[in-house]
């Protein structure tokens, strides 16, 4: 027993031919520390991350979100798909200096493509 941890050197209730694919020889090691009561990677747990956004300009009455982009990084459309996602009733449109610009370099995919598959609205500047 080391650190509380009990060492039987195996990973888990699988047979040694259906060993776990550990990202790491750390994650392995500890694995076998911590013993066959913790299984490696079982489960996926959902989140939210809780956030503000204050949007570009917003209508006065309809309150109608527009959103005005030169880039639109990552974390922009991380923000978005969550936005649109929890308040379907904002109407949002994203207005592009470029809408025919690609996500990364090694994308196909533009901005303008982007938003259509989100469902989320969008214009040329």
């Amino acid at each position: 027993m080391r650190n509380g941890w009990v060492n039987t050197g195996r990973t888990n209730n699988k047979k040694a031919s259906q060993m776990p694919d550990y990202k790491n020889k750390l994650e392995e090691r500890v694995h076998k520390q911590v013993g066959p009561d913790y299984q490696y990677e079982a489960e996926w747990i959902t989140y939210t991350i809780q956030k503000r956004y204050k949007p570009d300009l917003t209508h006065k009455t309809t309150a109608d979100i527009i959103e005005i982009k030169g880039r639109f990084t990552a974390e922009d459309r991380t923000k978005h798909k969550a936005v649109k996602q929890q308040h379907p009733h904002r109407s949002i449109t994203i207005v592009f200096q470029n809408p025919d610009a690609k996500l990364s370099k090694t994308s196909n995919t533009s901005y303008a493509d982007w938003c259509d598959k989100n469902g989320i609205a969008w214009r040329k500047a």
